[in-house]
């Protein structure tokens, strides 16, 4: 896929290369601007499956068994 771009990129070496860098700096625009905000409800980073009551029982064992919670 990326010799096809190349090959069909006008111009030199040099003015390949520079419209390489515009095409790749205006699809990382594309994806931080519409498609990774669109994204980010849908991904479970922020679901969280640890909660306050595992470390109270913890701290509640320990004081049972003679330690400091």
């Amino acid at each position: 896929m990326y010799g096809w771009i190349w090959r069909h990129l006008p111009g030199n070496v040099y003015v390949r290369a520079l419209i390489s860098l515009v095409l790749v700096v205006g699809v990382v625009f594309l994806l931080f601007q519409y498609v990774f905000p669109w994204a980010e409800p849908l991904m479970p980073f922020n679901d969280v499956t640890v909660d306050g009551a595992a470390g109270r029982a913890t701290g509640i064992a320990a004081t049972v068994a003679g330690g400091t919670a």
